[in-house]
């Protein structure tokens, strides 16, 4: 009888482990398809012209993402010692193996394998990066943002991850970000703006005399179907952060923080399009794409804690907010196609520091220390990197190429021709 005990809790550890393992793989492979949800939005926000470029740059960032990641972000942001500020540099300098280093074949987590973690993390990694190249876009050289992809996504995003989830100097201090508000939306926002800065707005966006000119989009169905992709991406985002399935407790707390997530994104949508009303007398579709974003980027950073009801809440406030934004950033001449620094920046910000009001277990000056580190560090990080690339190989497309659109003269051809010749 022992043994058959013995046998049984043999059995149902390895089926916990199991499903707790498919359950992180699902969640990541959702995150992915997140990638899907960006190229979309991005090219039904950019003009015909600019289409098959930002389709590239959407590809290629991912597979950038993934490979810098695996050899040298995720060890740099897992290997290196509880506390610090400096991480370990081991893997840039001879360390065996890289990422094989930190996920050797017998130290899987307890509950999951720690290769469906490195899964996880690394899409995550895509996704900050996303959120760069809709703000550069119809006006950025191609070479020069994935030069740019490799250097954020292989050194600059992995030390501040260090910082909060790779038991850093900021996790010590007390800063807490479920599945990553600040730690992957706002720091890809940071690194968009520091871009935008040096590259400058499109031509035509702004009159000498404080106008601003609204440049539409080519395809507004597609950017509403990028959205509904990154909404239904979301869930696999807040929801694997959870990390485990497999017991009562933990299974009623990724049905929390599904709904959570449903919440807010609605609560988002509709604080948008009132705002937009309120300011334009319109029902703005654009508005309302972001705002259903800005829902999902402020209930990101805890959507365990609040109910459904205060995550609606959180949800409306960054709606709102990111309305505001957008409409202060082209004041400002800040010209920010997709409206990503607004969506992922102010509100992810938002997102942080509404944590407290509902955790317990979280302070505003630990949250308010993360956002200073993690938006300081890239946003100077990442000015510094351009720089170098502008004063290098530059950064933006000749006025001749912009005009005509960088379709043709980055990749050679159009997302819609308008006329074939058959020979």
């Amino acid at each position: 009888m022992e043994e058959l005990l013995k046998a049984t809790a043999a059995d149902l550890t390895q089926l916990k482990y199991a499903v707790d393992t498919f359950y992180f793989l699902v969640c990541g492979a959702l995150v992915m398809w997140m990638a899907a949800g960006f190229a979309m939005l991005e090219a039904g926000l950019v003009r015909a012209k600019n289409t098959t470029e930002i389709l590239t740059k959407n590809v290629a960032l991912f597979a950038i993402a993934c490979t810098m990641y695996l050899v040298c972000g995720y060890y740099i942001m897992y290997s290196s010692d509880a506390g610090g500020i400096l991480p370990n540099l081991g893997v840039l300098i001879g360390e065996e193996n890289g990422v094989d280093a930190v996920l050797k074949g017998g130290d899987d987590a307890p509950y999951y394998s720690a290769r469906s973690d490195f899964f996880f993390q690394v899409v995550f990694v895509a996704t900050a990066m996303s959120i760069v190249s809709g703000a550069v876009a119809e006006r950025m050289k191609l070479w020069s943002f994935l030069l740019f992809a490799v250097v954020l996504t292989g050194f600059i995003y992995p030390v501040e991850g260090y910082w909060t989830w790779g038991g850093g100097f900021l996790s010590e201090a007390g800063f807490s970000d479920f599945a990553g508000s600040g730690i992957v939306h706002m720091a890809g926002a940071a690194a968009a703006l520091a871009g935008v800065l040096l590259l400058g707005a499109r031509k035509g966006k702004y009159g000498k005399n404080g106008e601003v000119y609204a440049i539409p989009g080519a395809n507004l169905p597609l950017a509403t179907l990028g959205t509904f992709i990154l909404w239904l991406g979301w869930f696999g985002f807040n929801g694997g952060s959870e990390l485990k399935l497999s017991d009562v407790g933990e299974a009623n707390a990724v049905a929390q923080v599904f709904v959570n997530t449903n919440a807010a994104a609605a609560g988002g949508v509709i604080a948008a399009l009132i705002t937009a009303y309120a300011m334009f007398r319109k029902a703005d579709l654009t508005m309302a794409l972001n705002g259903a974003l800005a829902g999902l980027v402020a209930i990101t950073a805890d959507p365990l804690s609040p109910s459904a009801q205060a995550s609606t809440l959180i949800g409306a406030v960054g709606g709102g907010l990111v309305v505001l934004s957008i409409v202060t950033l082209d004041k400002l001449r800040i010209d920010d196609p997709v409206g990503a620094i607004s969506v992922h920046g102010v509100v992810g910000a938002w997102g942080v520091l509404a944590v407290p009001l509902n955790n317990a277990d979280a302070s505003f000056g630990a949250q308010l220390l993360g956002i200073v580190c993690i938006f300081g560090w890239v946003f100077v990080a990442s000015l510094a990197v351009w720089a170098v690339i502008k004063a290098t190989v530059g950064i933006r497309v000749s006025e001749e190429d912009e005009y005509s659109g960088v379709d043709i003269a980055e990749c050679g051809m159009e997302a819609y021709p308008e006329f074939t010749s058959a020979k």
